[in-house]
């Protein structure tokens, strides 16, 4: 991937939804950018205005070369990034789709053992665990690393034994062909392999509450790491009293005035070491057995959250300038095939090999039923399938 030294500068509004998705693809891609909204800088209209001779569109990008998009496409994206979203070969032993710590464990063990190995990432390699501040309980990083560090080390290391790594490329489907497995990308490319790991991890799950969809992207969030700068002495909410909420509303403090963690329940899950971080600071407040019930808008911008006190019933209006939501997660398996056994939530069942239900197939990580939500545990399930895949090749 290219490297980009300097932010990309997006200019749009708030209710452009290829402003979102623009926004959303740098965002997976881990690229840096500079949001400017026209209908809130007039300086920045006539200047989208004077580079696209007289014409208002947005998105326009301005690329740190002095390059000018406007309307990029996510392919147009990837081609300017220089990110490799093409195979080398058709056929490998080998394909695993997702590349967070599961996956990318998997592939340098089976690249390192000779196995011609294909990894495929809708997004920039590292997943949960790249976009973490701070990994402070993986082993042998004794004062820590952060998670951007982390996912360039371990794709570093994975490239270095061979493995072809693929992004900004969507698995849309994974089926059988005698024999073969294979995957088909959301362009239409197809690959094969003898076996297929699936350890696309699991994605932040929404509230489905009034208001939600309208605003994600635009002041609702669930990546502070990639939205936290927006909010630079401003008030923001953190919904969601796990590890993950007191952990991103801590990183939040770099910005905002003030963070807000709201729990559903009377007790917060977050361990006590957080827990005693967020009390020790005058920036942070925590409030327990509260519901949110819905976000309201004012010219497509968050107005208000409107915030249900379970003990008493009492309705309350609380005026954040942004919200970030971290409430649990939901595996990334809707494009797997009807035969592969899921549980009511989605998540894929494997038996003692990691092997799912289809033979060949197999799956490590956050998608998996039973997983530990853990980088390290991650990691450990990437060793044990790459062990059984290459036992299950082997037979064959």
């Amino acid at each position: 991937m290219k490297k980009i030294d300097q932010p990309i500068i997006v200019y749009g509004t708030a209710w452009c939804p290829d402003c979102k998705r623009v926004k959303q693809f740098l965002g997976d891609q881990r690229i840096p950018y500079t949001w400017v909204d026209i209908e809130q800088d007039a300086g920045a209209m006539a200047y989208v205005e004077e580079i696209n001779d007289g014409m208002r569109i947005v998105p326009t990008l301005i690329c740190p070369d002095g390059m000018v998009l406007t309307e990029p496409s996510n392919a147009e994206l990837a081609e300017k990034l220089e990110l490799q979203t093409k195979a080398r070969r058709e056929f490998y032993d080998i394909i695993v789709v997702g590349a967070g710590p599961a996956g990318l464990t998997a592939a340098l063990y089976t690249a390192r053992e000779g196995l011609s190995t294909l990894v495929v990432e809708k997004a920039a390699p590292g997943g949960q665990a790249g976009i973490t501040q701070v990994i402070e309980n993986f082993p042998g990083f004794d004062e820590g690393i952060s998670g951007e560090e982390f996912a360039r080390r371990l794709t570093n290391q994975a490239g270095r034994f061979g493995a072809e790594i693929l992004q900004a490329q969507e698995v849309v489907e994974v089926r059988t062909n005698g024999q073969y497995r294979e995957i088909i990308t959301a362009g239409g490319d197809s690959y094969a392999a003898l076996t297929v790991l699936i350890a696309t991890g699991a994605r932040y799950r929404t509230l489905g509450i009034p208001g939600e969809e309208d605003l994600i992207g635009i002041n609702v969030h669930f990546c502070a790491t990639c939205d936290g700068a927006f909010y630079k002495d401003k008030d923001v909410l953190v919904i969601g009293g796990g590890n993950s909420g007191f952990e991103e509303g801590l990183f939040l403090t770099h910005f905002a005035r003030h963070v807000t963690i709201v729990e559903y329940e009377p007790k917060v899950r977050a361990s006590q070491i957080l827990q005693d971080k967020v009390a020790s600071r005058d920036d942070m407040t925590v409030v327990t057995n509260h519901a949110v019930q819905a976000f309201e808008a004012r010219q497509k911008r968050l107005s208000a959250v409107k915030v249900m006190d379970r003990a008493t019933q009492a309705l309350k209006t609380w005026r954040p300038d942004g919200v970030f939501i971290f409430v649990g997660m939901s595996p990334n398996s809707s494009f797997v095939m009807p035969e592969i056994k899921r549980n009511r939530a989605g998540f894929i069942v494997t038996d003692h090999t990691l092997q799912t239900s289809v033979q060949g197939v197999f799956a490590a990580g956050d998608v998996r039923e039973g997983a530990i939500a853990q980088a390290a545990s991650a990691a450990g399930e990437g060793v044990a399938a790459a062990l059984m895949m290459r036992q299950y090749i082997q037979s064959l």
